[in-house]
């Protein structure tokens, strides 16, 4: 059975993409109220023992690192991947956000969006989620990385993966990185296409 590594992912109840049905989730987080089954911090990832997943799947956690944190985090990822294995990585796109902040003319304070949670605002994006920060009181949620997608194209591929496949839209970008050239399967799977 194929293993993913679940970075951050707070929770087990929180679903996973599509791709991932039928795959062993193992949860990494650094609270242990979510019950993961790795509790560290992603800068320590380097620290555990050989390659053991076949993916691994950051949504939304990679800007909470500082940007030389970020190329620590990385280089874990590449160490428990296995050598034909994937990173799926999901971030706020901070391009998609000015240009949208530019072309309406928005403050900082105004919103951004609707969700679920409720009103998102332009610096909720930018600095992180104000209400999660302040209602949890830690620091860590603050945003403190921002990427575009040729920054997160820079970073992966200073971090060792040479194929990196990127969409933007829905004010994200998203991207599929590989150490070694994708197979046929995962580029199915994926909904990739190869140069």
């Amino acid at each position: 059975m194929k293993k993913i590594l679940n970075v951050g992912g707070n929770s087990k109840a929180i679903p996973l993409p599509p791709q991932y049905e039928g795959w062993d989730h193992v949860l990494l987080d650094i609270d242990p109220k979510g019950n993961p089954d790795v509790l560290c911090d992603a800068r320590e990832l380097i620290t555990l023992p050989e390659p053991a997943y076949d993916s691994v799947y950051c949504s939304h956690n990679l800007e909470h690192y500082y940007y030389h944190d970020v190329k620590k985090v990385l280089a874990g990822f590449s160490h428990v991947l296995k050598a034909d294995g994937f990173v799926y990585i999901c971030v706020p796109d901070m391009n998609e956000v000015m240009r949208i902040v530019v072309e309406k003319n928005l403050d900082i304070d105004d919103e951004l969006y609707q969700c679920s949670a409720g009103s998102i605002l332009v610096r909720d994006v930018m600095y992180g989620w104000g209400i999660q920060i302040e209602s949890s009181g830690c620091d860590f949620f603050a945003h403190k990385t921002g990427f575009t997608e040729r920054s997160l194209i820079n970073v992966l591929d200073g971090a060792g993966f040479p194929w990196i496949f990127t969409c933007t839209g829905n004010l994200e970008v998203t991207a599929f990185a590989f150490k070694d050239e994708p197979s046929d399967y995962l580029t199915k799977l994926l909904n990739i296409t190869k140069p």
